[in-house]
């Protein structure tokens, strides 16, 4: 938490000009909507003029040809318009690069297929490696720990996971669970769903060291994605050369989540770019400087919309302070009536 709204000019002054900007967009509820039990929250409202909406840019650019100021289109024979920010050398936003299927298609990859082992999640350093945790979920199971037995937990359990500790952890319906009482522990595979909040694709990235931990179990990047990333990477790239990825992180949010200004520094060649889909909910992206001092530009981020960081850009300090999960801003209907 932030801490109170009323701050001091002093503590205002302590605060980087990213800091600020995060505090500006982040998510907070009016005081008087949180004085009843049974009054529904109500976000804060908060001043959008300033964000960059590379939809509308987009739409005015095919329409006139007109660009805001420090806005330029980048020619490079891509089938989708690609923008650039003259202040920020490598940095690309390619909006609407996905159709509507290709966003299902990956969001329910990234439900179904991305969380499985050997892909490492949030959820491994206490369960250890989940097997079908949305099949799971579906189905309504919940995962058991069981400390003193090796055994399957009997025919009502389903596949079985294990931590560092070496605790075991299963599957079960949920009227198997009741019945073992208060002695196991026990959480919902719908709860897990909910609290998922990362998985790590190809080379597994070690949180704990911040670096890729060679020696950990992977699977190579699925094909498809692989091609995906390369067609969407062409802008970023030199003349002649692809771009092959050998790694990748997927982010879930959730009400409330943020993602704090950063640099994604652990790749040993930082001459290659990143590579950010955006899937689901709308979001404010924040774009900053190499220090975070810098003021950084606010974007919407909206399912389907691409941004690459290369060059001088990857060495900006970049975040999401703020997710729009409300019907009014969420701008998910397109990918609610196709999935």
């Amino acid at each position: 938490m932030y801490g109170p709204d009323r701050v001091t000019d002093e503590a205002v002054s302590e605060r980087t000009a990213f800091r600020r900007a995060e505090k500006q967009y982040k998510l907070y509820y009016d005081q008087d909507s949180k004085s009843s039990k049974n009054r529904k929250k109500r976000p804060k409202r908060v001043d959008l003029s300033e964000v960059l909406d590379f939809k509308t840019i987009s739409e005015s650019y095919d329409k006139n040809g007109d660009l805001p100021p420090g806005i330029v289109p980048f020619q490079c024979g891509f089938d989708r318009p690609v923008f650039c920010l003259q202040n920020c050398p490598g940095f690309y936003f390619i909006p609407g690069a996905l159709s509507i299927e290709e966003q299902c298609r990956w969001i329910r990859e990234g439900l179904i297929s991305f969380p499985q082992p050997p892909n490492r999640t949030n959820h491994n350093a206490i369960y250890g490696p989940i097997h079908d945790l949305f099949i799971a979920s579906k189905e309504r199971k919940v995962l058991v720990e069981d400390e003193n037995t090796l055994q399957s937990l009997d025919s009502g359990s389903n596949a079985c996971v294990s931590n560092e500790d070496s605790h075991r952890w299963e599957f079960c319906e949920e009227h198997i669970a009741l019945s073992r009482g208060k002695t196991h522990k026990s959480i919902s595979a719908s709860v897990l769903i909910r609290k998922l909040r990362w998985s790590t694709l190809g080379l597994q990235f070690d949180w704990s060291k911040r670096n890729y931990n060679v020696s950990l179990p992977h699977n190579k990047i699925p094909d498809a994605l692989c091609q995906l990333a390369k067609r969407l990477a062409a802008p970023a790239m030199p003349m002649g050369e692809e771009f092959h990825p050998e790694a990748a992180i997927v982010n879930y949010f959730g009400l409330g989540d943020m993602l704090g200004g950063h640099l994604d520094d652990m790749e040993a060649d930082w001459s290659k770019p990143i590579v950010s889909m955006s899937l689901g909910c709308k979001a404010i992206f924040l774009l900053g400087g190499k220090s975070r001092e810098d003021p950084p530009f606010a974007m919407f981020l909206r399912s389907g919309d691409v941004v690459l960081m290369a060059g001088e850009a990857r060495e900006c300090f970049h975040g999401v302070p703020r997710i729009f999960t409300d019907e009014e801003n969420a701008e998910i209907t397109p990918l609610e009536e196709k999935m």
